[in-house]
């Protein structure tokens, strides 16, 4: 009696990795987001369907991004930029 094939295993999809993100709004302000599928979230923005706050201040420029090690690494480092002056984010972003 032949014997039964297992099934072929699944690959696991690879996890998107978390990444800060800065955009420069068309009325000049900045907006700082995390995301773990950036082409997706900023799609969004520009579509009046992301954060409240990028609504009607679209469309949207990518300024700066970085990759974070999970989620939790990358809501402190928002949190962080978020609690910067302007002078101070503009100064983190030029380096």
């Amino acid at each position: 009696m032949p014997k039964k094939k297992k099934p072929a295993a699944k690959a696991k999809p690879v996890p998107k990795r978390w990444r800060l993100y800065v955009l420069l709004c068309k009325d000049g302000t900045l907006y700082c987001g995390i995301t773990n599928d950036l082409p997706r979230r900023i799609a969004q923005h520009n579509a009046g369907k992301g954060a409240r706050y990028t609504r009607g201040r679209g469309p949207v420029k990518v300024l700066r991004t970085w990759p974070q090690r999970n989620k939790s690494a990358a809501l402190k480092a928002e949190f962080a930029f978020k609690r910067l002056s302007r002078r101070a984010k503009d100064a983190f972003l030029a380096a």
